[in-house]
Formats: C-alpha cells, sequence, structure tokens
C-alpha cells in the first residue's frame, strides 16, 4: 500500500505538488493520470524517496521508503528506462542489480525470459529500441518480486503485442495481492488496465475513484442520429423530454433517450434514419474534462490551410 499526507513539493516560488492526499491500495491496479507538469514525476520520485518533499509524507507498507534495507524486494520501479549504462549488456545489467540484493542468476534468467528479451540478452544496451529498452527497465523492476510496482509510461515506444503484455502484466500483478501504480498519456490503454483512477492537476487531486465511476461522470451518454427530417425528428424528441444539439446539416446528437426508444419514434412517425449510433463517453471524455482548466501545455488545433502548408 502507499500512502501519501499532505504531500507539498516546492521549488521556490513554484508548487510542483500541492498538500495532496491519497492511498493506492493492493489487489488493483491504479492509474495516475495529469497533463505535463501536472506533478506526476514529482509525487512518484517522492514515493521513492528520490526527491524530499517539502512537507508532508508518503509511505510504502507503512513506512518510508528510503528505510528499506532491500528496495528492490519491496518495490520495483521504472522511472526513466534510459537510466541504464549504455555499454552494458541487458543480462550483466541486470546481473549486477542481483548482485546487490543477493538475487539469485535464475531469477535474472527468469526476468529476461518474461520479458522477451532473450534474442537481445548479450547485447549492449545503447543499441537498444525504445521499446527494448522498456523491457529492461520493467525486467529490472520485477527483478526482486516486489510487492510494490511503480511504473511512469511503461508502454512507451512498445508495439501492440508489448502494450498488451504491460496490461496483463499488471493485472496478474495486481490479481496476486500487489499494489501496482502506473501513469500513462493513453487514456485507451489506462481504461483497460487500470481498476482505479487517480487524476492530477497543477499539484492537485482533480479525481480519486474507480474508472466506472470517473467515466459515468463524464456526463450521460448520446446517440448520433442522421436523417433527411432532422428538423421534424428534433422537435418530435424535444416533446419526448431529449436534449437534442447539430453540428452538421442531417446529423443530431441525442441525449436523454436511448436508441432504441429514438428508432420506435421515428418509425411512428414516419421518418426514415441514415445512421443511429450510440455514443458511449470514455475515460478519455472524462479526463479532458476534469483536466480542462489545468492544461500548462495548451496548443490550438491547426486549420486544414495550416496542415496543407
Amino acid at each position: 500500500m502507499i500512502e501519501a499526507m499532505g504531500l507539498t513539493k516546492r521549488y521556490g516560488q513554484r508548487t510542483a505538488v500541492d498538500d495532496i492526499d491519497f492511498v493506492v491500495r493492493p489487489g488493483a491496479v491504479t492509474g495516475f493520470l495529469g497533463p505535463n507538469g501536472a506533478g506526476k514525476s514529482t509525487t512518484m520520485r517522492m514515493i521513492l524517496g528520490l526527491t524530499r518533499p517539502t512537507e508532508g509524507e508518503v509511505l510504502v507498507g507503512g513506512r518510508p521508503f528510503v528505510r528499506e534495507a532491500a528496495p528492490l524486494t519491496r518495490v520495483g520501479a521504472l522511472l526513466d528506462a534510459k537510466a541504464i549504462h549504455p555499454g552494458r549488456s541487458a543480462y550483466h545489467h541486470l546481473l549486477a542489480l542481483a548482485a546487490t540484493h543477493r538475487i539469485p542468476v535464475s531469477r535474472v534468467r527468469e526476468v529476461i525470459e518474461l520479458t522477451g528479451l532473450e534474442s537481445v540478452a548479450n547485447k549492449r544496451v545503447g543499441g537498444f529500441s525504445l521499446g527494448m529498452g522498456q523491457r529492461l527497465g520493467i525486467a529490472g523492476a520485477i527483478l526482486g518480486d516486489p510487492e510494490v510496482l511503480i511504473f511512469d509510461e511503461p508502454v512507451n515506444g512498445l508495439d501492440p503485442e508489448g502494450v498488451r503484455w504491460v496490461r496483463n502484466l499488471a493485472r496478474h500483478y495486481a490479481a496476486e495481492g500487489r499494489t501496482v501504480f502506473l501513469s500513462s498519456h493513453l487514456m485507451s490503454e489506462v481504461a483497460q488496465t487500470a481498476d482505479h483512477v487517480i487524476v492530477i492537476g497543477r499539484g492537485r487531486i482533480l479525481a480519486d475513484a474507480p474508472v466506472a465511476d470517473i467515466v459515468r461522470g463524464a456526463g450521460t451518454d448520446r446517440v448520433r442520429v442522421r436523417t433527411s427530417s432532422a428538423g421534424e425528428l428534433a422537435q418530435l424528441l424535444g416533446r419526448q423530454g431529449a436534449t437534442v444539439a447539430s453540428d452538421e446539416a442531417g446529423v443530431l446528437e441525442v441525449s436523454g433517450l436511448d436508441a432504441a426508444t429514438i428508432a420506435q419514434q421515428a418509425a411512428q412517425a414516419g421518418i426514415v434514419l441514415l445512421e443511429l449510433t450510440p455514443i458511449t463517453s470514455t475515460l478519455e471524455d472524462a479526463y479532458l474534462a476534469l483536466t480542462d482548466e489545468a492544461v500548462e501545455y495548451r496548443t490550438e488545433s491547426p486549420t486544414l490551410k495550416e496542415v496543407a502548408r
């Protein structure tokens, strides 16, 4: 379990993390989301004792992580996959880590196989692709068979097979009763992997709830309807209590009625429907709504003319 209480970090006049409280519980995958500059990496570094809090504290298993005598067996972390000597082979990198904790060589071979690094185990890390580097970073994190896993952007650079492998790995460890805490900018992947989500923005917690609850709070589901009788259908559905909007001729977005009811109403009125598509709110919808006022680095979408240049 990870417990943060009043956790704060200031750099001069700038507050990176602002008096936050949260608990990451065992037996579940907890996603950690937030825009660039929100305080995610700083928070993870404070958990691991790499950055000292200005105020507050964070405990791992009831005590500060810096007091652990054998940290690799307690917490496995992937914060920066590139933080490895480029002249070492993957095998010798893991062997060196294992030696610091008297982890047997058999375990080194086991994690190499588990992470799919057999074919490159004796190659220098400096020649690794981004995806292979990520796999090696994960191998180092799980080397000590830890109770807690902390991953920062673990699927960065991985192909679809690798992304699915990380997802299954995280859920496997959570199913064993371990604590899994991971950050990612891939909302669809977090939605498939995480049970619980903590959202941070401008150093403050914006949401801390199960994924389903956060998605449910994103707003009502909608139905996209295309018809040549959009005006008539909009009036008909409005009388049934629906909210109808339209940004495109002949196309309606309807809230307050499900697809079956809309189809039934249209059929009774003799209105032909060309499209009837339910639109379900997603974790990305919820995330964007939560962080809209907390985005530090915002860019405008380019126009078609700008793209053409």
